[in-house]
């Protein structure tokens, strides 16, 4: 008997974060809904993927395409993949739907121009930006800030790991399951109060990036995994 897969919504998905972890979830069999402010730009983003996925042979996915409040109601784990200027905007309009489940938050604040400098929020993070907005109800994880969008996409030089904080230790154990289900090793990294030294390693990476014209990412060392 199959295990059953939770649906994963992506909200603010029609990016490229936000499409390549569409591309790795719908690979490993997952049910996904990409979200956006913008109906059309859902449904542009889900008919891309599917015939991206036939193209490659992958046969037939689930990908849905729906507004964000739609996709946050349908699904049982959300991702939140926006830039930082409509972060707050967005968890406030899907604070209801997501009452009871797990949000797993991408959300670097970076403050353009100056990306490559780190430039933390007064609370913290982005992760305890949500967390504090949507209430106990809903338990933010925080992961997948420093992996780099275009290994997502074409799945090359995918040996970075990901960092993932939360202050509930089963909603960690779930999205690090997700993270594993993309190629990617996932390790329990505290709770979310430590979501700010992940989040500020992002600037960091940047500027690695603009240095030595790479996409590089972290990994960890000393483990027997």
């Amino acid at each position: 008997m199959s295990e059953i897969k939770p649906v994963v919504a992506i909200l603010g998905g029609t990016g490229g974060l936000g499409t390549g972890l569409a591309r790795r979830w719908a690979e490993a069999g997952y049910q996904i809904i990409i979200g956006s402010r913008s109906q059309e730009k859902a449904e542009e983003a889900a008919a891309d993927l599917r015939a991206l996925m036939q193209e490659r042979g992958a046969g037939q996915v689930q990908v849905l395409a729906m507004d964000n409040i739609a996709a946050a109601n349908a699904a049982d784990i959300a991702a939140l993949t926006v830039p930082f200027a409509h972060h707050a905007s967005t968890l406030l309009s899907v604070k209801e739907a997501l009452q009871g489940k797990i949000l797993i938050d991408v959300t670097v604040p970076l403050v353009p121009p100056k990306v490559a400098r780190v430039q933390l929020p007064a609370e913290g993070s982005a992760g305890q930006i949500a967390q504090n907005l949507l209430g106990e109800g809903v338990n933010v994880v925080s992961a997948f800030q420093n992996v780099a969008a275009v290994h997502l996409q074409d799945g090359q030089g995918m040996e970075c790991d990901v960092l993932v904080c939360g202050d509930n230790k089963e909603a960690r154990a779930a999205v690090i399951e997700l993270v594993e289900a993309v190629g990617l090793r996932g390790f329990h990294a505290g709770s979310i109060a430590n979501a700010a030294a992940v989040e500020a390693m992002t600037s960091l990476l940047i500027f690695i990036n603009k240095q030595y014209k790479c996409h590089a990412g972290i990994k960890l060392t000393g483990l027997d995994r």
